[in-house]
């Protein structure tokens, strides 16, 4: 990820209501879910959530494929990878066993869905 790649992603993040669909993209895993049902998750109206998802998208968050009549929207983990490693790679002046708690298996805990609620 270049610096403009990220920036796009970062600009694409810093409003809640965005972070909020893509913290839930990332708990649904690589089947997505609906926008209809991401609607109801975060509470705002399916024109909203359709606007942010744009957003997601065009930054390279988001990816969306249609499912019958439903358009099911996915976290793109490649790029969330590629923003980690972005603001990861140049650690710590080569000492990555200060950036070890950052990258802990701790990411994957088994609470991550009371941690979005």
């Amino acid at each position: 990820m270049d610096e403009r790649q990220a920036l796009s992603a970062f600009a694409a993040l810093s409003q809640e209501t965005r972070l909020r669909i893509l913290r839930h993209l990332v708990i649904a895993g690589p089947d997505g879910i609906a926008a209809g049902a991401i609607a109801e998750k975060v509470e705002v109206s399916a024109s909203n959530v359709s606007f942010h998802l744009k957003e997601l998208e065009r930054a390279g968050l988001v990816s969306v494929r249609r499912d019958s009549r439903s358009m099911v929207y996915s976290a793109e983990y490649e790029a969330l990878s590629g923003l980690i490693r972005f603001l990861m790679e140049d650690c710590c002046s080569g000492r990555p066993e200060i950036c070890a708690p950052a990258l802990a298996p701790g990411c994957c805990a088994a609470d991550a869905q009371e941690a979005v609620q």
